[in-house]
C-alpha cells in the first residue's frame, strides 16, 4: 500500500512537471528568438537538477517505505513471541490460579469441618454447663436445708456427741480386749463411757449405762495375771541355763600315783613308777559304792541345755498366748530335765527348779468374753437418736 502511494505520487508530480514545462515553453513562445536561446540555454541544467532533486526524494521515499515496511514486519514478529509468551505466563498464572483455589476450596472445607465440630463442642460443653449449674443448684438447696438443720439442732449437738464419744469407747474397749488382751485398759474405757452417758443427765441411757457396768464387772473377774510379767520372768531364766553345772561323771584322781623325780639317785624309784604307769594303763581296777553313770559327751551337753532353753521359751510364748495347758506342759519338760541331766546339789540349779515352780502355781489362762454386752445397745441408741434429728438419715440431706 505504501508502495502504490508512492507511485501515484511519482504520477501526479510528472504531469505537474511536465504543465509546468509545457507552460513554460508556452510563455517563452512569446519572447523573442534571442532571448528564447537564451532562456532555452539556462532552463534546462535547472530542469535536469529539479528532476534529479525529484528522483533522488522519490528514491528516499522509497527507502524510507522499505525501511518502515521492514521495521513494521520485524515489530510485528516480535509482537506475536511477546504474545505468544504472554499467553503462555498467562495460562501458567490461571493454572496456579486455579491451584490456589482447589487450596481454598480444600482449607475452606477443613475449616468448615472444624467449625461444625467445634459447634458440636460447644453444644455439650453448654450442655455440661447446664447440667453443672442445675447440679450446682441442688447442691445449695441442699446445702440451705443442712444449715437450717443444723440451726435447729443447736441444743441437741452436745448429747448427741456425748453418746457418739460413749459408742467409740465402747468400741475401742472390745478392741483392747479381743486383739490386745488389755484387760486393764478396757476397764479404764468403759467406765469413761459411763461418764459420759452419765453427764446426760437422761434417764432413757440408764438401761446402757447398766450394761455398760455389767461389761466392766465381768472384766474384772478375768485373771489378771500380767501376761507380759510372766514372759519376763521366763527371759530371765534363759540366760541362766549356759551357767547351770550338768551331772557328768567325773574321773577321781588316784592317791598312790607317784610323779617321777627330777633327782639322779632316785633312778630306781623312778623307773618302778614308770613301769607301775604302765602297766596300770593296761589293767586298772576300782571299788566304788555308788552306781556307775556313763559320761556325758560335749555335744550331749550341748542338746541338754538347748533342750532346756526349747522348754522354757514355748512356756514364754504359752503364757503370751493364754494358754495355760502348753505353759505347764512345757514347765514340766524344763523342770524334768533339770532334775534328770542337772546337778541338783548345785545352788544354781536349785534355784532354777524353785523359780520354775513358782511360775507353775502361776494361772495364765484368761476366759475373755465373747462380746460386750452394751456394744450393740448403744449403737441402736446413737442410730434412733440420729433418725429422730435427720429424718431418714443422709437421705433427708
Amino acid at each position: 500500500m505504501a508502495d502504490n502511494k508512492d507511485n501515484n505520487k511519482e504520477s501526479s508530480t510528472m504531469p505537474a512537471i511536465e504543465g509546468q514545462v509545457t507552460g513554460k515553453r508556452e510563455t517563452t513562445s512569446s519572447i523573442p528568438p534571442k532571448q528564447e536561446s537564451e532562456k532555452k540555454t539556462t532552463s534546462k541544467p535547472r530542469s535536469h537538477a529539479l528532476l534529479w532533486l525529484m528522483i533522488l526524494i522519490c528514491l528516499l521515499g522509497v527507502a524510507g517505505l522499505g525501511g518502515a515496511g521492514y521495521w513494521f514486519i520485524y515489530n510485528k514478529q516480535d509482537n506475536n513471541q511477546t504474545l505468544v509468551t504472554a499467553h503462555e505466563k498467562l495460562v501458567k498464572t490461571q493454572e496456579a490460579q486455579q491451584d490456589r483455589l482447589a487450596k481454598l476450596n480444600q482449607d475452606n472445607a477443613a475449616l468448615q469441618q472444624q467449625l461444625s465440630q467445634l459447634e458440636q463442642s460447644r453444644q455439650a460443653l453448654g450442655k455440661a454447663v447446664n447440667e453443672l449449674t442445675a447440679t450446682s443448684r441442688t447442691m445449695q438447696r441442699q446445702t440451705e436445708s443442712a444449715l437450717t438443720q443444723l440451726q435447729n439442732l443447736e441444743g441437741k449437738r452436745p448429747s448427741d456427741w456425748l453418746i457418739a464419744e460413749a459408742d467409740y469407747l465402747v468400741r475401742m474397749a472390745g478392741r483392747k480386749v479381743w486383739l490386745e488382751r488389755d484387760i486393764r485398759t478396757a476397764i479404764m474405757l468403759l467406765v469413761n463411757a459411763d461418764k459420759r452417758l452419765k453427764s446426760l443427765s437422761d434417764p432413757s441411757v440408764l438401761p446402757v449405762r447398766a450394761l455398760i457396768a455389767e461389761d466392766i464387772q465381768t472384766l474384772q473377774q478375768v485373771n489378771p495375771v500380767s501376761r507380759t510379767s510372766v514372759a519376763l520372768a521366763i527371759s530371765g531364766l534363759l540366760p541362766q541355763v549356759d551357767k547351770l553345772p550338768l551331772d557328768t561323771f567325773e574321773r577321781p584322781l588316784d592317791p598312790t600315783q607317784e610323779k617321777v623325780s627330777d633327782s639322779v639317785d632316785d633312778w630306781k624309784a623312778n623307773i618302778k613308777r614308770v613301769w607301775r604307769s604302765l602297766v596300770d594303763d593296761f589293767v586298772s581296777v576300782k571299788r566304788t559304792d555308788k552306781p556307775i553313770e556313763p559320761m556325758m559327751s560335749e555335744q550331749q551337753q550341748w542338746l541338754n541345755r538347748e533342750q532346756l532353753k526349747l522348754a522354757l521359751m514355748q512356756a514364754q510364748s504359752a503364757a503370751m498366748g493364754s494358754e495355760h495347758t502348753l505353759y505347764q506342759q512345757s514347765l514340766n519338760n524344763a523342770k524334768t530335765l533339770l532334775e534328770q541331766k542337772f546337778d541338783k546339789d548345785d545352788s544354781k540349779v536349785v534355784g532354777m527348779l524353785s523359780g520354775i515352780e513358782n511360775l507353775q502355781i502361776t494361772d495364765v489362762s484368761k476366759e475373755l468374753p465373747n462380746k460386750l454386752a452394751a456394744q450393740a445397745p448403744l449403737e441402736t441408741l446413737l442410730e434412733q437418736r440420729v433418725k429422730n434429728v435427720f429424718g431418714k438419715g443422709d437421705s433427708a440431706i
